[in-house]
């Protein structure tokens, strides 16, 4: 039971690591690629407004003017699942046993 622990411990720790690199990975590697790709776009600064009191750019100030869709911060986030993901898949092959040579 206390070898659980510790493993479980460990992995919280490497799991929290992981999340950081992942996050800087897409937010300073990937998404200014994309936004070369695209004629130099920052996609955390597009949304649309659901009010016509919208007229702000900056996100600090969009929200205090009314409702909005942040679209572009959540496509950032969807990314940053999508990788997450795709290294757990990864991730779970060297976990898996050997199988017996027999």
């Amino acid at each position: 039971m206390k070898g659980n622990v510790v493993d479980l411990a460990v992995g919280v720790i490497i799991g929290a690591a992981f999340g950081g690199i992942v996050t800087s990975l897409v937010g300073d590697i990937i998404m200014p690629i994309i936004g070369a790709i695209t004629g130099g776009l920052d996609f955390s600064n597009y949304f649309t407004g659901l009010s016509k009191a919208v007229t702000a750019g900056q996100s600090g100030r969009r929200e205090k003017q009314g409702a909005v869709l942040a679209w572009g911060s959540f496509l950032t986030l969807t990314l940053n699942f999508i990788i997450h993901r795709l290294c757990a898949v990864r991730g779970d092959s060297f976990y898996e046993p050997a199988e017996a040579q027999g």
